[in-house]
């Protein structure tokens, strides 16, 4: 029976579906309402009950995303050598007869991501609060849509992205949001230096 490593606990697991579900919520409404796609507002009943899904969604998002700082910060803002070197290669990702370092839990590629979800993500909840609060104060309320709009932008080139290499570029991976866990081999494989730390290599 092949052994398993968890790399990711329940509430983690939990948490990473709400933020995925209520993300891809926002982007297609955000899309059609950005460029008022009546077809898009038909599958929410119209323009003014996406408003509506669209501003509530967006306080479960935010919410999750600062739940997500409790597993996530801490490694997003630690880098060594072996980091720089992953830099250098691009993950071997462009070429597979590159020499790709030891990783710890997270490679430096996923700790950038999730650094600018993070930013992106306050800087779209900031802006699209003071879009659906604040009223009267037309200089504010320009800056927001364009922050708003710029974080929009980041989310759909980000979001897909991390999607494909989540699942298609790197099989078995999509099975970590599912329970969790993963192979004991695939790990000290994609992972020796959190491996090692955790005493199974």
């Amino acid at each position: 029976m092949t052994e398993m490593v968890r790399k990711s606990s329940g509430d983690e697991i939990l948490n990473h579906w709400v933020l995925a579900v209520s993300c891809i919520l926002l982007i297609i409404s955000g899309y059609g309402f950005l460029f008022q796609t009546e077809a898009i507002g038909s599958l929410f009943g119209g323009f003014n009950t996406m408003k509506t899904v669209h501003n509530w969604v967006g306080v479960v998002f935010i919410l999750s995303l600062l739940f997500s700082m409790r597993h996530s910060f801490k490694d997003a803002l630690e880098y060594d050598e072996d980091d720089r070197q992953w830099f250098k290669v691009a993950g071997g990702y462009l070429s597979h007869k590159v020499k790709v370092p030891p990783m710890g839990k997270y490679n430096p590629g996923q700790k950038l991501y999730y650094l600018a979800i993070l930013g992106a993500g306050i800087a779209i909840a900031l802006s699209g609060f003071a879009i659906w609060l604040v009223q009267g104060n037309q200089t504010l309320i320009l800056i927001s849509h364009l922050v708003h709009n710029v974080s929009f932008c980041i989310f759909i080139i980000a979001v897909p992205v991390h999607i494909y290499l989540s699942t298609l570029a790197n099989p078995g991976t999509f099975q970590i949001m599912v329970n969790g866990t993963l192979p004991l081999e695939v790990a000290k494989k994609r992972y020796p230096k959190w491996m090692k730390a955790a005493g199974k290599m």
